[in-house]
């Protein structure tokens, strides 16, 4: 039990999915959506959690945890993702909650700030890395030219040896084949083995030029990097 802690971390939560098989790969997870992202991404599928502050009632951390008490070795873990959730102060006291109750815990980031990352990773046992674009066109997804910090934040996931997978969302009107080509060079040298690339899908995107143009298939041609698996979904 873990009722008696308090304060409650300071984590602002704008959804709750209780049993999720896609957020991830392999596990049973519960997923906690963090308020509030730094970045708007055009293609962000959850907008309405940008805002860090909205006009609904958060939703409360305690009423999660007394909620996963009851899922013990039915789920296998707690994945935070947002939003941005290394933005939330209290991300790392609520991972420990999580952890304390016996899940295993993920992570969804697109890493804006690495000395944030770097204070949680300790506490995380698998991270969802989201690589926008080459890191010189950062702002041609996000609106910021913010790269160097999302290179900084891989090459410490990296190096910490956590468990991790890197993943871009493809539409042809933000990365061209040569993008690609360029990204799928620049994972290798970084140490990085597999990258998943995820079509892009209209579901809650509210911008009206991405979801008017035709997506089509990913341009396979642009993979060829030695030493890079890459997986299309």
């Amino acid at each position: 039990m873990i009722a008696h802690l308090a304060p409650a971390p300071a984590v602002r939560i704008g959804g709750f999915e209780k049993l999720s098989t896609v957020d991830w790969p392999g596990q049973l997870a519960a997923v906690v959506f963090c308020q509030g992202c730094a970045w708007r991404c055009v293609y962000c599928h959850n907008p309405h959690l940008i805002p860090f502050a909205t006009n609904e009632e958060a939703i409360s951390w305690r009423a999660i945890t007394r909620w996963l008490e009851t899922r013990r070795g039915l789920l296998d873990g707690v994945v935070f993702s947002g939003g941005e959730p290394t933005l939330q102060p209290g991300l790392a006291a609520a991972m420990e909650e999580a952890r304390a109750l016996g899940f295993a815990i993920g992570l969804h980031t697109g890493g804006p700030v690495p000395e944030h990352l770097a204070r949680v990773l300790p506490f995380t046992d698998w991270v969802g890395f989201d690589f926008k674009a080459p890191f010189d066109r950062y702002v041609r997804v996000t609106g910021h030219d913010q790269g160097s910090r999302a290179r900084e934040s891989l090459r410490l996931l990296h190096a910490e040896r956590v468990a991790y997978e890197v993943r871009t969302t493809w539409h042809p009107r933000l990365l061209a084949p040569a993008d690609l080509a360029e990204m799928a060079q620049t994972l290798p040298r970084m140490g990085v083995v597999e990258w998943v690339i995820q079509r892009f899908r209209a579901n809650g995107c509210d911008d009206p030029e991405l979801m008017a143009e035709p997506v089509g298939e990913v341009p396979r041609e642009a993979f060829c990097a030695r030493g890079l698996r890459v997986t299309v979904r």
